[in-house]
């Protein structure tokens, strides 16, 4: 059973629609309409519940919150050859590897 309260949950503020939009990541399809923002994020929540609700009593699988999955630390990323040769120089030139360049760009 997954705690709803682990998924990732944001409230912005939607032009198109003049209202704060709740939404949450694990499930793009959702969205809570409101013209307060707690109201967003609470009608986000509850209605997450809802759905999972739904998918628990239907047997259906329910996915897990990001907070709660494992990384491994690893991707792997294709790039052009010249970016990668342009990387490769400028970790060598500042004495760094090429994973340790590419994790402090990815960082800011």
């Amino acid at each position: 059973m997954n705690n709803v309260d682990h998924y990732t949950y944001r409230v912005t503020w939607s032009a198109e629609d003049s209202e704060f939009v709740g939404l949450v990541a694990e499930f793009p399809s959702l969205s809570w309409l409101a013209a307060v923002q707690v109201d967003a994020l609470l009608g986000i929540r509850n209605l997450t519940a809802d759905v999972v609700a739904d998918l628990e009593s239907s047997g259906e699988r329910v996915p897990t919150p990001l907070a709660d999955r494992t990384y491994s630390g690893e991707f792997k990323l294709r790039i052009p050859p010249e970016l990668h040769r342009a990387l490769a120089i400028e970790a060598a030139e500042e004495k760094v590897s090429l994973n340790r360049l590419v994790s402090s760009r990815l960082s800011r």
